[in-house]
């Protein structure tokens, strides 16, 4: 619990979603955030904070409202790899997406396990006429990604959000189908404790380390991020 406490929420991205809410906004800011998430977390708080105040700071209602002519304002945003191109992608489906669907909830919750949903909210994404650079930010098992990012924000929603941390939005996934969020920390942390042995980050390790947390809490593994993340942060293992 050290690390699942409500003073984690200051220094991580997921402090941005935790400045709204509504339900879509949460979602919303939360799903995106997690996208951009790679580099120095402090870029990615700003980067995000950029995001979102060129919304009005209302994403929900400017994802469903705004017109064409409203994403010139978006022409300068970028964040590593991900450009204007990919903004505009992401706002034409998150729009037609919720113009049909109350949540984002809805298009984790096809049949199969995780892995299976995971491709297919992937091919949903990609299900409009889309450019083909921006597939590279959203990951999938079937390209044997470990899918960190989407992985990461599933945990946010679907985790009890009792510790002022998670969200614990989200009722139609259960805690014990989550998947570990496998980046450099933790899988550092988890290879020192015996945890993983598979030498490649990808999603065949996602599957080995999750299983045996499993063996340590059926119910809720992916619990086992913050304390394997934060070891592997302040590097205190």
């Amino acid at each position: 619990m050290e690390y699942n406490t409500k003073g984690f929420v200051d220094t991580d991205p997921i402090q941005i979603p935790h400045c709204y809410k509504i339900k879509q906004d949460i979602e919303l800011t939360a799903f995106w955030t997690a996208i951009l998430a790679w580099g120095q977390r402090k870029t990615i708080i700003n980067k995000a904070r950029e995001l979102f105040e060129l919304m009005g700071d209302s994403p929900y209602e400017f994802i469903v409202s705004h017109k064409e002519i409203d994403r010139k304002r978006f022409q300068d945003f970028k964040h590593r790899t991900f450009n204007y191109t990919d903004t505009l992608y992401f706002l034409q489906f998150f729009q037609h997406y919720y113009r049909e669907h109350e949540s984002l909830e809805s298009a984790f919750t096809t049949a199969g396990d995780m892995k299976a949903k995971l491709i297919a909210f992937h091919d949903l994404f990609f299900s409009l006429e889309y450019p083909t650079r921006t597939r590279k930010h959203i990951a999938t098992p079937a390209r044997k990604s470990s899918c960190k990012r989407i992985n990461m924000f599933l945990r946010w929603m679907v985790r009890p959000g009792d510790t002022g941390v998670d969200f614990g939005l989200w009722h139609k996934l259960d805690t014990a189908d989550l998947m570990m969020p496998l980046d450099v920390h933790v899988e550092r942390v988890a290879i020192s404790l015996g945890l993983l042995t598979r030498k490649q980050r990808d999603w065949k390790a996602v599957e080995e380390l999750t299983q045996n947390l499993r063996e340590l809490d059926p119910r809720d593994p992916v619990k086992y991020d913050f304390a394997l993340f934060g070891l592997g942060v302040t590097g205190e293992l």
